[in-house]
């Protein structure tokens, strides 16, 4: 039982082509084999009502809204939807009354299917976790964003979560075919003639979204002038202009994701380092500065020492960044970073940082050593303050003494490696260390 329904109550000619070809069920759903082919978890759940709590994240018009219009066919308990962009927490409480008066009185479970639930804050979410825990509802939530960041954690631990991946070109084809060749709730009743550039353009440029395939592919129908015999005829030109390319979306996953991947190609390809850092300014409409604050990191935590002139080169590209702004800072920030990436690696600094740390939350109060203490006042000497041996007044401007706390005396965080200039440094660290060595014997 269906309380919310799909839009089946409207007459079939004001509902849009991609409503109208919504499959009805799994042998007509397009794509996502690894979760609803055939032996599939999900496909023998809807196929034996038995869906428990599921979450379904992916992309636009990769088929969420239509695997949950499937199953509100399938089952046998009332199907309620919501969308989170104008639902409020009484909706969702009214939804849970009714669910325990239908489970108390007839025995009906109820299933919700929360679209959007991104879109759902934290105490909205909230709300239905109890009726989730104690079995009054089946929760079915779809989301484009990222689960993990976006859906409280207790709830989606209760949930399984199925994610589905981008359609293709190949897949928005066929959606579109079958369209064209069903004449009850497609396009088959036409006389169209759709040369086959004009169905690739369109296919290509819904960048796997079924959805805006189909609404394009009515628009071309519907508003091409028909020949002198009745035939309606589809070409390239009337493609293009039925269709679009969609804007890329910025969302605060993809902008975390797209930073990621730029941070650990300077570790390693300067290819996509340069790439995915003016892919998100160009194209995703993200802040230069980000990229330039992660550069700067970057360069102590995967350079560091081996090679100091990169900190130089990403701190003079801010500057150059805020003197002259965009587009012209392109080239700064793009030369730093090709020349971080380029750049021997060395992750010492970040290595020295964790094992500094690990010691400092397994430690009490530690005590400074009173050579190392404060001795610019009267009545220091007689605290003890006394025995700092200045280092420059020895050969070499290195004498062997303890800078450490008396319980972490000999201990060692940083270690340099063999890459670029901290090669110097670990010999010369060698060098003082079997120093130390034969001075303590």
């Amino acid at each position: 039982m269906d309380l919310f329904s799909f839009g089946e109550e409207q007459a079939p000619k004001a509902r849009l082509l991609a409503d109208r070809m919504r499959p009805e069920t799994l042998d007509d759903y397009i794509g996502q084999e690894h979760i609803v082919g055939q032996g599939k978890l999900l496909r023998r759940a809807i196929e034996g009502d038995r869906v428990s709590s599921i979450i379904l994240y992916g992309p636009p018009g990769c088929g969420k809204t239509t695997l949950a219009h499937i199953i509100s066919r399938r089952t046998e308990a009332d199907f309620v939807k919501l969308n989170a962009v104008d639902a409020s927490v009484k909706d969702v409480r009214d939804v849970i009354d009714r669910a325990k008066s239908a489970k108390s009185l007839y025995g009906r479970q109820t299933i919700l299917f929360l679209d959007e639930v991104h879109r759902f804050n934290s105490s909205r979410q909230d709300a239905l976790l109890p009726a989730v825990e104690q079995g009054v509802i089946i929760f079915i939530g779809a989301t484009t964003e990222n689960p993990f960041h976006y859906v409280n954690g207790a709830l989606l631990s209760r949930s399984t979560l199925f994610q589905l991946e981008p359609l293709t070109k190949k897949h928005a084809r066929e959606a579109m075919l079958r369209a064209l060749s069903d004449a009850g709730r497609g396009l088959g009743f036409m006389r169209l003639q759709v040369d086959e550039d004009a169905l690739d353009h369109i296919a290509q440029t819904a960048g796997g979204d079924i959805r805006r395939a189909l609404n394009a592919l009515e628009i071309a129908a519907v508003t091409t002038p028909s020949e002198p015999d009745g035939s309606v005829h589809l070409t390239l030109e009337v493609a293009q202009e039925s269709v679009r390319k969609p804007l890329a979306k910025a969302d605060e996953s993809t902008q975390y994701d797209v930073l990621s991947a730029f941070h650990k190609s300077v570790r390693g390809s300067s290819d996509a380092a340069l790439f995915w850092f003016l892919y998100a300014v160009e194209k995703l409409g993200m802040e230069p500065m980000t990229f330039l604050r992660r550069l700067i990191v970057a360069c102590s935590e995967d350079i560091g020492l081996a090679n100091p002139q990169a900190m130089v080169q990403a701190t003079t590209a801010l500057e150059a960044y805020r003197k002259i702004g965009w587009p012209e800072a392109k080239y700064n920030i793009a030369q730093a970073i090709l020349f971080a990436v380029e750049s021997p690696k060395s992750n010492a600094t970040t290595m020295a940082i964790g094992k500094a740390m690990s010691i400092i939350e397994q430690s009490g109060t530690l005590e400074v050593p009173l050579h190392l203490r404060d001795a610019h006042y009267k009545g220091a000497v007689k605290l003890g303050h006394v025995g700092y041996q200045y280092p420059h007044d020895f050969p070499g401007n290195y004498v062997t003494q303890q800078y450490l706390p008396d319980s972490l005396h000999g201990q060692h965080f940083y270690d340099a490696s063999e890459q670029g200039m901290e090669d110097k440094i670990r010999q010369n660290q060698q060098l003082r260390r079997n120093k130390d060595k034969r001075t303590t014997k």
